[in-house]
């Protein structure tokens, strides 16, 4: 049996390149070099410093997970930190992030690693989850499992088959963007769910107005909630776990859903 060799650095970032549609050129002169010096780099007759992996990595705008990875290739060690959210140099970080979550209330927050584990949630989003089955309940937590197994919340969701589409090319484009076996197989797994037998065949655009996002539409407490989902990550992180942390919030897309929230929050 034989094993196959570790992918050079200059094939890692011919990869990139081509990717993002950059030529030699055009990389070389934003990373101040020469595209013969690129080149070499990407035959591998050339061995980039640590400093060019991270620059030309910069240009890319490679994903942090993926510049350790070129930097490995180059034989070079990884230059950023992957520390657990849980660590205590992590103590600010969560506690920043749970004053945010706890402000947001009584719109629904959470926060996500890479492979979408729920790290923290507020209120809201716990009281969207009345009648999810309690396996789905135990740690970890997945939102794309809370979202569209069977027994999640996809029964409720009125428009689930555009939601769902929404969520699969999510999970699709990070795939484009890093090598992530348990990202494949979450995203192979909720693929696989079936549909509900009812409900979640409405579509976002069935009202007399369209939508300006897509919204999550929701059956909670006898009435509809339609939601609009956006997501935050941090600028420059310097570490792999914060590089892979989105905080998702869900805003009211209609003047009922701002309502029946309020209502939520005064009782």
């Amino acid at each position: 049996m034989t094993t196959a060799a570790p992918p050079r650095v200059g094939t890692l970032l011919r990869e990139w390149r081509d990717r993002r549609r950059i030529s030699q050129l055009e990389l070389a002169l934003r990373a101040d070099s020469s595209a013969r010096h690129i080149s070499f780099i990407e035959t591998g007759r050339s061995r980039p410093s640590q400093e060019m992996v991270l620059r030309l990595a910069d240009h890319l705008d490679v994903p942090v997970r993926e510049r350790n990875a070129l930097l490995i290739a180059a034989g070079y060690a990884p230059h950023y930190p992957e520390r657990s959210v849980d660590d205590p140099s992590m103590n600010a970080l969560r506690e920043s992030l749970e004053r945010l979550l706890t402000g947001y209330e009584p719109f629904p927050a959470l926060v996500v690693d890479g492979t979408y584990q729920v790290l923290a949630a507020n209120g809201g989003i716990a009281a969207l989850l009345e009648g999810v089955a309690d396996h789905l309940l135990k740690p970890p937590l997945n939102a794309m499992r809370l979202t569209l197994h069977p027994e999640g919340l996809a029964p409720r969701i009125r428009n689930l088959r555009e939601w769902r589409g929404h969520l699969l090319d999510q999970m699709d484009r990070q795939l484009a963007l890093m090598r992530s076996s348990p990202l494949r197989a979450l995203y192979d797994e909720v693929a696989a769910y079936p549909l509900p037998e009812t409900g979640g065949r409405e579509t976002a655009t069935a009202g007399d107005t369209p939508p300006f996002a897509l919204p999550m539409m929701i059956e909670h407490g006898g009435r509809v909630l339609s939601f609009i989902s956006t997501i935050a990550t941090f600028n420059t992180p310097m570490d792999v776990t914060v590089s892979e942390l989105a905080i998702e919030t869900f805003l009211p897309a209609d003047p009922e859903t701002a309502a029946a929230l309020g209502g939520f929050s005064r009782s």
